[in-house]
């Protein structure tokens, strides 16, 4: 059965940019129903007073835009077009749906991570490959891991400048500069975000970076000596740990650490389980040398 809402179709909506369209109640069969005879529609309800919805908004029409014309996005706002809510039973939003041939065909209620918003086109129009954005994010990402700091920064800054919410170029622009020592520039960025990057959990792990920067103490040369002298000089391996995690040596600041665990992990009340702790949160999860880390801490402490 065909899907209708009635009302004059009209002038399709003026474009708020690229494939995305502001709809109403009066242009819905044209611009949903009709126009997903040739391509499939996306369909964003959405309301102002709705944090989460303006949360989704700039993913989902990031991942429209990185499907280069095979989806239209449109959207529409429910307290002024409440006819359409109620056609589709929309009990909460954001609430997010497909149509394709003039039917709805997949949807979701709200807020998705971005790899799922793209699963959900993707089961639409098949893959879209990576978007200019993501490229350039993987570029900058591979310089960093391959030492090259400074051409890193530069195209987390080129990202930004187009996508100022982007955490991901946020997170990875602060990376940079603290690996190029330019710790002042990160105290600025890191005061500079709004509420929506600053609470994500990718800026607070650089917080928990700059933290670790802030707590490492004495000189490197110093501290390896007094290791070798002394294995058992905890104080030593502790802020070595920290030196050489300030400059993301984070295997080496993690064996050190676990080292102290292994002798004697009640060491000032486990010092060096909390450090371990920490480092993990300013690495994030995913980090390779975290995961490794939670692995050697979990066999040293329960053996």
């Amino acid at each position: 059965m065909a899907f209708i809402i009635q009302g004059g179709e009209g002038q399709a909506a003026a474009e708020t940019g690229g494939e995305v369209k502001d709809v109403t109640t009066a242009t819905f069969q044209q611009d949903v129903l009709l126009a997903s005879r040739e391509k499939p529609v996306v369909v964003d309800l959405w309301a102002p007073w709705c944090g989460p919805c303006k949360q989704i908004a700039p993913i989902l029409e990031k991942v429209v835009r990185a499907a280069a014309g095979k989806v239209t996005l449109v959207k529409i706002n429910i307290d002024e077009e409440p006819q359409i809510a109620q056609a589709l039973r929309v009990q909460s939003i954001p609430a997010v749906f497909a149509f394709d041939q003039g039917q709805p065909v997949d949807g979701f209620v709200g807020v998705q991570p971005e790899s799922q918003i793209k699963a959900f086109v993707e089961r639409l129009v098949g893959d879209i490959g990576p978007s200019a954005v993501e490229q350039a994010l993987a570029q900058a990402d591979e310089a960093l891991e391959g030492g090259s700091a400074e051409q890193a920064a530069a195209i987390y800054r080129q990202v930004l400048t187009r996508d100022t919410d982007n955490v991901d170029a946020a997170a990875g622009l602060c990376r940079s500069l603290i690996a190029l020592g330019r710790t002042g520039e990160v105290t600025d960025l890191l005061d500079s975000f709004d509420d929506a990057v600053a609470d994500d959990e990718r800026i607070k792990s650089v917080r928990a970076q700059m933290e670790l920067l802030g707590s490492a103490t004495g000189d490197m040369a110093a501290l390896e000596a007094r290791v070798a002298a002394d294995g058992k000089d905890f104080e030593a391996r502790l802020e070595l740990a920290r030196a050489l995690a300030a400059i993301d040596r984070r295997e080496d600041a993690v064996d050190q650490l676990i080292a102290i665990i292994v002798l004697k992990r009640d060491w000032n009340d486990e010092a060096a389980r909390k450090e371990l702790l920490k480092f993990f949160e300013a690495w994030g999860p995913t980090d390779q040398a975290a995961i490794d880390g939670r692995r050697k801490l979990s066999s040293a402490w329960f053996s």
